[in-house]
């Protein structure tokens, strides 16, 4: 009796849903010897293993291990592109898109800015989206709901021609078949004291992520953030993934859509000088002053 029932249960598990070697093989674009040369030397990717002894995986797994493909095709040796792969496949323990950031790229440099100037960057990196016809993934997190209020026509706009928008604030309730979508935020969520915009695009990437400094007084346009801001492929892609895991983690069915297909997509470029050079020069302008007043008006 206890030899069939044992069996049976053996039986029922080797059913359990999910990719074989094979599948894997097929999804990623390489060999399952090669899968096994990985996993005996690396433990990556790491399969459940059913009574049988055979390996089963996740869609998760096969998007890891295209990435690693991708990251090696770049350049990388390809234990760093597992160690790169690890990485943006686990979220922030803090809960802080900034924190995660800064530890994945320890060669970003770091600035003190004030809320005028990230209001400055943060336009110039829409508005040169527009001008980019850039349509692609746009996330933006606004700390409190009445700041979302300022820019919330903007964001409607923008949100048209983009792929997919999700906006985070404070808010009372997620609406995720908004355009934008939006996420309200817990309570606890450090993501109030941080201020993220991120354009996924392979036309136009760029993303800046920053945490209001505490213990500062002043006004509200001199409150001083430390601020983190790139162009490079790598950096875009990973803090797109990193604010949207917040929104998935929060509860967001839209930001899980906006989750599962970051993780499909082939890896990102960094974007041009051109276009580099233009959200500076409309940073700058903003900046100015002239500008801003007239935006605001």
């Amino acid at each position: 009796m206890s030899t069939l029932t044992a069996t049976s249960q053996g039986s029922a598990a080797d059913t359990l849903p999910g990719l074989t070697i094979g599948d894997l093989a097929r999804h990623a674009g390489v060999t399952p010897e090669l899968i096994r040369a990985w996993e005996k030397r690396f433990g990556f990717p790491e399969p459940v293993r059913l009574p049988s002894g055979h390996r089963r995986y996740t869609d998760a797994d096969a998007r890891a291990v295209r990435r690693v493909v991708e990251e090696r095709d770049r350049g990388l040796r390809l234990e760093e592109a597992i160690a790169t792969t690890r990485r943006a496949g686990g979220s922030s323990e803090s809960g802080s898109v900034y924190a995660e950031l800064a530890r994945r790229h320890p060669g970003l440099a770091s600035y003190t800015l004030t809320k005028r100037t990230l209001l400055a960057l943060s336009w110039a990196i829409e508005d040169e989206a527009v001008a980019q016809a850039a349509s692609g993934v746009l996330l933006g997190t606004f700390q409190r709901g009445r700041y979302y209020g300022h820019s919330q026509r903007r964001w409607e706009e923008l949100a048209r021609t983009a792929e997919s928008a999700v906006a985070m604030a404070d808010f009372e309730a997620h609406d995720d078949a908004g355009r934008p979508a939006t996420v309200a935020l817990p309570d606890d969520s450090p993501m109030l004291r941080e201020w993220v915009v991120v354009h996924d695009a392979p036309d136009f990437g760029v993303a800046l992520v920053a945490f209001e400094l505490p213990g500062h007084g002043g006004t509200q346009d001199e409150r001083p953030f430390e601020a983190l801001w790139s162009v490079d492929g790598r950096v875009v892609r990973d803090a797109a993934l990193l604010t949207a895991g917040v929104g998935a983690a929060a509860g967001s069915e839209a930001s899980r859509r906006v989750l599962a297909d970051l993780e499909g997509r082939a890896a990102l470029p960094s974007t041009s000088p051109g276009a580099t050079a233009a959200v500076f020069n409309r940073m700058v302008a903003y900046t100015d002053g002239t500008a801003l007043r007239a935006r605001r008006g």
